[in-house]
Parts: structure tokens; sequence; C-alpha cells
């Protein structure tokens, strides 16, 4: 396929255009790596990592807007789509908004006062750009009876920060698509999880609407049953749906292999036949999926290098390390 000239590999986004989008996750140093490649193959982009709270917000009087307005400068210029991620996480958040200047814990309308402050200037200035947000990102608690993982969120705040943090969005920009995404959400007990609080959500009267399935899935799990049962059981709450971080990794979870240099070629038969089985389930409900983004743009550059065993690559994409479209590639927009 690597003899194939580039005039005639077609767009990866126009082979989807009668179903859904096609995003990437972006980040300063790939616009300019890749910017190429995602300008012809993507039609919606999200920043990696440069609209999270510690990246745009690292002290309560300072904000850093320069990368993630490279980011939203790249999709102007070359007419993509904008997803926004993310405005509230247990993760990648700054300490001092937890904080009084002493380190106590501040009270609970504190921090609902930070975070309108926050939202109010980070989804405002991008309300132009940005359509869709993903709010709240993995709340959930991965085992056990509990629904709610731990947080500084929760301990200060209760379970209410979750309404919160949607609200204040919705008043921000009122048109603006609003989310919430979640990791592992094809696993039948988390995704029962999932929509229990969704639900409750919606029976609140909060402005929620749809469901990130952030889909970061391998060439053995989900089972393709346990994905369709996810995207029916979220569909049938009358919310939009979109797989918000898709790779397919090479090595199940527990794999901890770390002797290849690069893949072989039953792993790339096999992350075909994958990836071809996935899209076809996704246009079987693309009355429902509105968007499906890769959380990257090719094999060269991946948050899967290293995670979880350090010093291990990853080849979990459509294209490869050189930019070109693999077998996968093909077997997806040739599909039937």
């Amino acid at each position: 396929m690597d003899s194939i000239p580039n005039r005639s590999i077609p767009k990866l986004h126009e082979a989807f255009q009668a179903s859904f989008d096609i995003g990437a996750a972006v980040n300063p140093r790939t616009i300019i790596q890749a910017g190429e490649l995602i300008a012809k193959h993507y039609n919606s982009l999200t920043a990696e990592n440069e609209m999270k709270f510690v990246s745009l917000h690292p002290a309560e009087d300072t904000y850093t807007f320069e990368e993630a307005d490279k980011i939203v400068a790249f999709a102007r210029e070359h007419g993509k789509k904008m997803r926004g991620h993310t405005l509230v996480w247990h993760n990648q958040t700054s300490d001092w908004l937890f904080q009084e200047a002493d380190g106590r814990p501040v009270s609970r309308d504190k921090l609902y006062d930070r975070l309108k402050s926050h939202i109010d200037t980070v989804v405002k200035r991008y309300k132009e750009d940005i359509y869709a947000w993903d709010v709240v990102n993995e709340v959930i608690a991965d085992e056990g009876s509990e629904l709610l993982r731990p947080s500084k969120w929760l301990e200060i705040a209760g379970p209410g920060f979750i309404a919160k943090a949607f609200e204040l969005a919705h008043e921000a920009d009122p048109k603006a698509q609003l989310f919430y995404n979640d990791y592992n959400e094809s696993n039948p007990a988390k995704r029962d999880k999932i929509y229990r609080l969704v639900k409750s959500l919606l029976e609140q009267g909060v402005p929620v609407h749809g469901v990130g399935l952030q889909a970061h899935w391998n060439m053995y799990s989900p089972e393709l049953d346990d994905i369709r049962a996810a995207i029916e059981k979220y569909a049938s709450l009358g919310l939009r749906l979109q797989l918000t971080e898709l790779d397919v990794s090479m090595f199940r979870h527990d794999d901890r292999r770390t002797d290849l240099a690069s893949p072989t070629a039953e792993m790339l038969e096999l992350q075909e036949q994958r990836y071809e089985a996935l899209f076809k389930l996704l246009e079987e409900y693309r009355s429902h999926i509105d968007a499906v983004t890769f959380w990257g743009a090719a094999d060269d550059y991946t948050w899967l290098n290293d995670f979880p065993m350090r010093g291990r690559k990853n080849w979990p994409l459509l294209f490869d390390e050189k930019h070109e479209p693999k077998g996968s590639f093909w077997r997806v927009v040739q599909r039937s």
C-alpha cells in the first residue's frame, strides 16, 4: 500500500461523511510534525492536554492560553471542528483550586466560585471555535459498589459538583454540546454505573447532551457485544454519543512484554480485523453517534508508548510512524 501515490489515498473523514465526523487528538508538536496528515484526514480536533485545568490555569490569577490557542488557530485555518477537553477532572487539576493560602481545604462555595470563574473564562474564550465540551471526565469508580471515585471534588463539594459543572458550562455557552466522558465505558459493571449517573443528572434537569465513550480498547477486548450493549444503553437515554479517545492497543491489558521493536505481521492482521469489525458496528449506530475521535493521528506519537510498560512502543492508530496508511486504514475505508 505504501507505493500508492498520495493523491489516490482517500481522505479518512470523507469516507465517513454520511455517518459521523472523524477526529484526532492533537498537540502543538503534532500539528507541526503531522500537520499535513491531520489537515487531510480529520475534520474534528481535540486538544490532547492543552485545555486541561493545569495547562490553562496553573495559578489563581494566571491563565496560559498560548498552546491551546495554537491548536484553535490550526483548526480555524483548516476548517476543522473542535471539541473541548476537559473542564472537571480529578487528574491534571491545579492544587491551588482546592486550597486556601495556608493549605487548608477551601469551602464548597469557594470551590464553586473558582470553578465558575475558570469555566466562564475558558468556555467563553473559545465559544466561537468549540462546539462540544467534555465537561466532567472520569468520575465513576472502576471497582466495587461505590458509584463515584474518591477525589478532592467529591471530598469538598459532595456529588453535587457534577451537576454544578454542567450548569456552569451551559451558562457560559448555551449552544455548546455538553458531554460526560469516561473510559472502560463498555465494561458491563461500569457501563451500568455511568448510565445510572447520567440518568440521575437528566432527571434533575441538568443540561447533559451526550456521553463520551473514550474507547481506549485493544485487539482482544472489549467484546463487540459489550460495545453494542453500551451504545444501546446510553442511547436509550436520548443522548448523543461520541467515541472521544479511540485507539486499538496491540497488547492485552495485562500483557507486560517489552521485546518488540515493531509489530508482527500477525499483530497487524489482528488489528486490521479489529478495526474493520469496530467500524462496521459503529456505522450500524450512526443515527446515535456524531463523531469518532482517535486519541492521536499516527503511530509515531501515541500516549500508549511507555504506558503501562516503560520502554514499550505501541502502534494503535490507522497511520504508521511515517504517516502512511496501514492495512487497518484500508480495511476501514474500503469496507462494504
